[in-house]
């Protein structure tokens, strides 16, 4: 019988009882994708300057120090595991800095993967630290389920403590350093990420064989730091077209009074002569040895096949991020309000990996080109970047350029004669 009062549904406390929550149910459509998991947040006991997620605390009204929750843990592993398609299911995990969760939180990763694994397939996992808090204890976890370890680091101690320091201010290399004994002491594999700002963008050598021969990296990542001076507030691709400056101006370079990027930010040029310089010194030593990530990707997108980072492809859209409380966003980079695709507590993950929306992101990294860059002779080795550093003019006016052009352009002219014969051996 109706009840238009609504009383009939309520019932004595001792008799209620909580209607468990509909979960959402995994699409049919699977496929590969890869999703960064913040779990802390932007929680991080250091606060490196150019840092892009600290500010994520107010933007996202994130209260520091809270971490994703067992049951929205448990959640997030399951909805990856069932939209996958591959042999191997790799998470990956990032914060702030992740190891402030503790070992026991990572336990239970373990034992979650454990009860979803699918027959037949293979589950790993990757950790992005800055390497302050590892010891033996975290080194022998790490070994024992045999994690991949990326620890952030600069260069050589001036560099590094340019702009990796702690809350007090003060450096962080020893720290590192320390951290990356433990790794070595316990055998645990592990990379270095190294972010290429203004200042060791003019030191590439001194950066590069410091990696290789003080660090024994065998995999190395360069990533260029470009941050808008808006960037706390202002989404990627949310400029106003008439803010961009001109490729090459005074405002598309760091250090100047006009600048729209960010003191720290490298510069356009120096970034073209850091890979040029640091290419040179692999050429010569370390081809087939120590394996540059985008060195090795710009070989074999010169042989014709697809790129290995999403930064050089043709297409984005298949990195995704997730944050503790569960919302999950189109990148690591895209984690602002405007780039949200939803929460898993409401859409499956798959569901959203594979969305429309999702894939006109995508699509976008191309279909958004200006002119001078679809006319550019190294179109297809850099497809404009990242959509995020696309916020200058080119020459002729038409917005939408990335701001590294000049630099990419630079590396390319002097290191195609090479790629095109490490290509050809390649094949």
């Amino acid at each position: 019988m109706h009840d238009p009062t609504g009383m009939a549904s309520i019932q004595p406390i001792s008799f209620y009882k909580a209607q468990p929550s509909l979960e959402p149910v995994a699409p049919d459509q699977k496929g590969r994708f890869h999703t960064m998991a913040k779990p802390i947040g932007s929680t991080c006991n250091i606060d490196c300057t150019y840092c892009y997620y600290l500010h994520k605390e107010h933007l996202l009204n994130q209260q520091r120090g809270r971490r994703m929750e067992v049951s929205m843990l448990e959640r997030y592993i399951r909805q990856y595991i069932e939209a996958q398609n591959g042999d191997e299911i790799i998470f990956s995990w990032q914060g702030g800095e992740p190891t402030m969760l503790g070992i026991d939180f990572f336990r239970e990763i373990i034992e979650i993967q454990r009860k979803y694994a699918p027959e037949g397939r293979r589950i790993s996992n990757d950790l992005q630290t800055n390497g302050t808090m590892l010891d033996d204890d975290w080194c022998l976890f790490l070994k024992e389920h045999d994690f991949l370890v990326g620890v952030s680091i600069d260069g050589p101690r001036e560099l590094h403590d340019a702009f990796r320091l702690d809350r007090k201010g003060q450096p962080t290399f020893d720290k590192v350093m320390r951290g990356i004994g433990y790794l070595k002491k316990h055998g645990v594999k592990f990379n270095t990420l190294t972010v290429v700002n203004r200042v060791n963008a003019r030191r590439p050598l001194d950066v590069y064989r410091f990696l290789r021969n003080e660090l024994d990296s065998r995999y190395i990542q360069f990533i260029p730091c470009v941050e808008p001076k808006d960037f706390h507030s202002v989404a990627p691709q949310h400029w106003p077209a008439e803010s961009m400056p001109m490729l090459g101006s005074s405002a598309a370079k760091p250090g100047n009074a006009d600048s729209v990027v960010t003191d720290w930010s490298v510069d356009p040029d120096d970034w073209g002569y850091f890979l040029s310089r640091t290419f040179d010194e692999w050429l010569k030593r370390d081809v087939g040895r120590v394996l540059v990530n985008l060195f090795e990707t710009a070989v074999v997108q010169t042989n014709g096949r697809a790129a290995q980072t999403c930064v050089t492809a043709e297409f984005c859209g298949k990195a995704l991020a997730i944050e503790h409380d569960g919302e999950v966003y189109a990148c690591d980079h895209y984690v602002y309000p405007d780039w949200s695709l939803g929460n898993i507590r409401d859409v499956h993950l798959g569901e959203m990996a594979f969305s429309t929306r999702q894939q006109t992101f995508g699509y976008a990294k191309r279909d958004t080109l200006p002119t001078y860059c679809r006319q550019c002779k190294h179109l297809k080795l850099c497809w404009g970047e990242c959509p995020k550093n696309r916020f200058v003019r080119s020459p002729e006016g038409e917005p939408g350029l990335n701001y590294l052009c000049s630099g990419i352009r630079r590396f390319h002219d002097h290191a195609g004669p090479e790629l095109r014969r490490l290509a050809k051996i390649a094949v």
